[in-house]
């Protein structure tokens, strides 16, 4: 008795906590990256429409505008805008390097920091946390932290 007592508020608790968790995840916009090693960009969000442009790379961060059942509406660094079906992308966070000349990976998030490695414009990678200006990234197993206005994919969407 004692115990139906206790699971069933628990139960209701659960069920109405999931129905929260589900709408964040419809929020929009938000940022992701392409999970695929081909992924196709169309103009609208079925696969009747045609497609616009090819994405051939891991990782490459886009930012989601808007979706449509299966489909994400969204935008890539060049502000090209398109249809993609959810199974392409991932919400883990990717950024990529921007701006005129090498970026700096640093052993820590800071400028006077050891200098691990530079990187040229258009290097991707896996984006960790980002605090005070400075983000983790991972490019390819060549970790540190990098200047957060180096990288596009990188604060709020």
């Amino acid at each position: 008795m004692i115990r139906s007592k206790i699971l069933l508020p628990l139960l209701a608790l659960c069920a109405f906590a999931a129905p929260v968790r589900a709408a964040d995840d419809d929020k929009v916009p938000y940022w992701a990256s392409i999970d695929a090693d081909v992924a196709n960009m169309r103009v609208g969000p079925g696969e009747s429409y045609r497609i616009v442009w090819v994405y051939r790379r891991m990782h490459l961060p886009v930012k989601v505008l808007r979706r449509e059942g299966p489909w994400r509406q969204v935008e890539d660094i060049d502000g090209d805008k398109g249809w993609m079906r959810d199974l392409l992308l991932s919400r883990q966070r990717a950024a990529i390097v921007t701006g005129d000349g090498l970026a700096e990976i640093h052993a820590e998030a800071s400028d006077s920091a050891r200098m691990l490695w530079r990187l040229e414009p258009g290097v991707t990678g896996l984006l960790g946390d980002c605090q005070a200006g400075w983000c983790a990234f991972d490019a390819d197993g060549h970790k540190g932290f990098v200047r957060e206005d180096r990288l596009w994919g990188a604060g709020a969407p």
